[in-house]
């Protein structure tokens, strides 16, 4: 789904919300917002309205299942997950953004604009972005780069569960500073979440995507919460060395990020019950994020010529077991 905000003194806004991603805290600003779902989320949304859990708050927002009944939108934030559901909605995003509008991409790993505004680099990554459809129809300059920090977890339609930190790093493709960004920023800021604007957006994804790249992906191939990860001394051992191949990436690629995570430290940072979203969608037989937190890091490795073993066994059983999930 998304979610959108519609206002004419400040922005609209759309919220295309995803199962378990939902930057719920937002819906507390003061905007005029709509919830954007499928036929039986949004009737629930519109019904009964969002059910905080974690916060014990409810809250009526508009919601619909067809994105075509909304004017365009000053802002559109896609939270919809980094599989095939993201580029099969580019058209339905692209139409709702209003001119001068953008769109703002609440997703984890890489995203499919990583190439705009890089030097040598242009067009959009084919296992993120098939056919190019978000990079033809919504466009990267429409579009703002973010980082979440917010664990939720959408326990059934219309009730979330809210646990952690409430963070979102925004910034533009370009690293530049805009009107824009600062207006959104704002936006997100009276919602009642924590902004950083950045000037380097690839270097906040890479620092959260060394840490999803090796516990999303094994809690997922193992069912096991990151708690437990952390007390296996073979799987703890896996994922550092998944950490570590990660990093000499995004080193090679201009970010250096060796001094800044200790990842014997961050390989045991889990705790007991503590599920991260791939965990969540295999439990629930969702389609996963194979490609964004990992296929991409292999194919950037590969560019580079740089080896990637432990990466180069984990990615072809993710895309097995995404593909069964699918029935594909």
């Amino acid at each position: 789904g998304f979610f959108t905000r519609e206002e004419s003194d400040p922005m609209p806004l759309t919220l295309a919300h995803s199962y378990s991603l939902t930057p719920a805290d937002l819906l507390f600003a003061d905007i005029d917002a709509h919830w954007i779902d499928d036929p039986r989320g949004g009737w629930l949304v519109q019904v009964q309205g969002i059910h905080l859990a974690g916060a014990n708050r409810l809250v009526q927002i508009a919601a619909t299942d067809d994105p075509s009944t909304l004017p365009p939108q000053d802002v559109v934030a896609v939270g919809i997950k980094a599989t095939g559901a993201l580029p099969a909605a580019a058209s339905a995003v692209a139409k709702l953004i209003a001119p001068g509008g953008c769109a703002v991409f609440l997703i984890n790993g890489i995203p499919w604009w990583w190439r705009h505004g890089r030097k040598g680099e242009t067009g959009t990554l084919p296992l993120l972005d098939p056919q190019g459809a978000l990079w033809n129809e919504v466009k990267p300059e429409r579009t703002l780069g973010c980082v979440v920090h917010m664990p939720n977890e959408v326990v059934e339609p219309g009730v979330i569960v809210h646990t952690g930190p409430c963070h979102l790093v925004l910034g533009e493709p370009d690293n530049s500073s805009s009107a824009r960004l600062k207006a959104v920023s704002d936006m997100f800021t009276r919602g009642g979440v924590e902004i950083k604007q950045s000037n380097d957006i690839r270097r906040d994804v890479w620092q959260k995507l060394t840490l999803n790249a090796s516990g999303n992906t094994l809690a997922a191939l193992t069912r096991i919460d990151l708690g437990g990860l952390g007390a296996d001394p073979g799987l703890c051992e896996l994922a550092m060395n998944v950490m570590r191949e990660a990093i000499a990436v995004a080193a090679k690629q201009g970010w250096d990020l060796t001094a800044e995570m200790d990842v014997e430290k961050l390989a045991k940072r889990g705790k007991p019950g503590q599920r991260p979203s791939m965990l969540q969608d295999v439990t629930a037989g969702r389609a996963i994020e194979v490609e964004a937190l990992l296929g991409q890091i292999q194919a950037f490795a590969r560019e580079l010529k740089l080896a990637t073993p432990n990466i180069d066994v984990i990615v072809p059983l993710l895309r097995g077991l995404d593909k069964s999930i699918r029935g594909a």
